[in-house]
């Protein structure tokens, strides 16, 4: 099936996705290659088809997701890579997603940062069964790592709720932690709150991201350039952020290093 791929409004790319394997198989034009993800490379103007597979399925909930076979059968999907489709990709970390070419659709009228979304996706993730047939207009498709992990609405916010693993249940609580010697060190961070069901602990926090601003992981830009010593991340990673035109990014690394060193000497 043909699609476009979009940055909110803006065409970046028209693509084929393979019924089957839900692959790109083809790229058919390129509008911009100002607006390609990062970390796609691009030779001669054309993106390199590989790089944008990876990308693509990069945005599915992985394999090891907990639970991930139970919610795709409750779901009545075969694969992530298939409910990513059901969205269009849609996502709140970014504005990327793909447009039916048959049928266009408006990225102002369908984001998930202005407009409501079903839970039903996010509560099967949770081990909660819907009540009829579900809705699978979510971007809880979206959402990655292996641990569970839902988007819920709460007093018109996004917030992200995310579970731990057994046997100590401890990824929340550090979360939580991090987040308060973060804020008594200074350090920009985002906020962690505890809830608990039974005993069960979650994390919450508010999404960071708004629909002008987006989340590019360090492991995309890691991939801008090739890496010629694999012993040295912290100067790649800086020349690759340099190379993209992020300013400051030495003395936020630094800041964020030193602030831990002084807190130890304390």
């Amino acid at each position: 099936m043909e699609y476009t791929l979009m940055h909110k409004n803006m065409p970046v790319l028209s693509l084929e996705l393979d019924d089957e394997t839900d692959s790109i198989i083809k790229i058919n034009h390129v509008f911009t290659t100002d607006h390609i993800p990062i970390g796609v490379g691009v030779i001669k103007n054309v993106p390199n088809r590989g790089d944008l597979n990876d990308w693509w399925h990069g945005r599915c909930i992985p394999a090891s997701r907990q639970n991930i076979t139970e919610a795709l059968r409750v779901l009545r999907i075969p694969s992530t890579n298939k409910l990513i489709k059901r969205c269009f990709g849609l996502s709140l970390s970014d504005h990327y997603w793909i447009n039916p070419i048959k049928n266009p659709l408006d990225w102002n009228k369908i984001n998930f940062f202005d407009h409501p979304f079903s839970e039903d996706v996010g509560n099967v993730l949770f081990g909660t069964k819907p009540d009829g047939k579900p809705n699978l207009i979510s971007p809880n498709n979206t959402s990655d790592g292996w641990l569970k992990k839902k988007w819920q609405i709460i007093d018109g916010k996004r917030y992200l709720i995310k579970g731990g693993s057994d046997p100590y249940q401890q990824q929340p609580l550090n979360e939580v932690i991090a987040s308060i010697i973060m804020r008594r060190l200074n350090i920009p961070h985002v906020n962690y709150t505890l809830i608990w069901e039974g005993d069960t602990p979650y994390s919450v926090c508010q999404n960071f991201i708004t629909r002008d601003t987006e989340l590019v992981s360090a492991y995309y830009i890691h991939n801008t350039q090739r890496i010629t010593d694999a012993s040295d991340l912290y100067h790649h990673y800086i020349k690759c952020c340099e190379a993209l035109g992020i300013p400051r990014i030495r003395q936020s690394l630094d800041h964020m290093d030193c602030q831990h060193f002084i807190e130890q000497k304390k």
